[in-house]
């Protein structure tokens, strides 16, 4: 079962941030068809949160066709997003890693990792428009 968390400094709504973090947890195979969510209560208790900002986290995910609720038992996964399988999003997050490592090994902060991040994919979105 995958822990969730609010971020209140993001500006990114509380419903939204657990549809982002379910969502990643597929794409990252931490969950997959069968596995069960926490259910509202847990998440009200781990987050403090409303419960209909779970709720309607769950519907919006149910509405993807990534979970269903199943009355008195929870809410479970039934499908993945769209892309490459999880264990393609595994192997890259790792190189990933490396990646990072080697930029604060040179001395670039959070900041500029992702400024470089942001021209980089740009730049690629220019050359496959060109």
């Amino acid at each position: 079962m995958i822990s969730l968390r609010i971020e209140g400094r993001t500006g990114v709504p509380p419903y939204l941030q657990i549809v982002q973090q379910v969502r990643q947890a597929l794409r990252m195979g931490l969950l997959e068809p069968g596995d069960r969510l926490p259910t509202v209560k847990e998440v009200v208790g781990e987050v403090a949160v409303n419960p209909n900002t779970v709720l309607r986290a769950y519907r919006e995910l149910e509405h993807d066709g990534l979970v269903e609720g199943r009355a008195g038992q929870g809410t479970f996964v039934v499908g993945l997003p769209a892309g490459p399988p999880p264990g393609t999003h595994t192997r890259l997050g790792r190189s990933l890693a490396r990646w990072v490592a080697e930029a604060r090994a040179a001395g670039l902060d959070d900041e500029a990792m992702e400024s470089l991040l942001r021209v980089t994919l740009r730049a690629a979105e220019e050359e496959g428009v060109a």
